[in-house]
């Protein structure tokens, strides 16, 4: 199981949960969730519900990921399977992103 927390513009949002490499959990920080100024993470994860399941990395967050020869560049620099979304994700999503949105890994819980 492998978690990386989820910010919204350097406010902690949520944290997003690989339990396996077919099923994952987008869940809402407590804070965040009940501070009705702070906005979705994304459409697709609006704030009605507090936790999120997936088979699959949410689209939301695949579409962070790059694409082509970029992503294999990345795999093979950072020595993450290409195949591996979360791996590329914690580390490739935490600086420079488009948008708002950047993930951190979690190293303890």
């Amino acid at each position: 199981m492998r978690t990386v927390e989820v910010y919204h513009n350097n406010i902690l949002a949520g944290l997003l949960i690989e339990e396996n490499r077919h099923h994952y959990i987008f869940r809402y920080d407590d804070t965040y969730f009940m501070d009705e100024g702070k906005p979705a993470i994304s459409l697709t994860l609006p704030k009605t519900q507090k936790e999120y399941s997936s088979d699959s990395l949410f689209p939301y967050f695949f579409n962070m990921l790059s694409e082509g020869v970029n992503r294999k560049m990345q795999s093979i620099q950072l020595r993450i399977d290409e195949e591996d979304h979360m791996g590329l994700l914690a580390a490739t999503a935490q600086y420079d992103t488009i948008g708002p949105v950047t993930i951190k890994p979690v190293t303890t819980l």
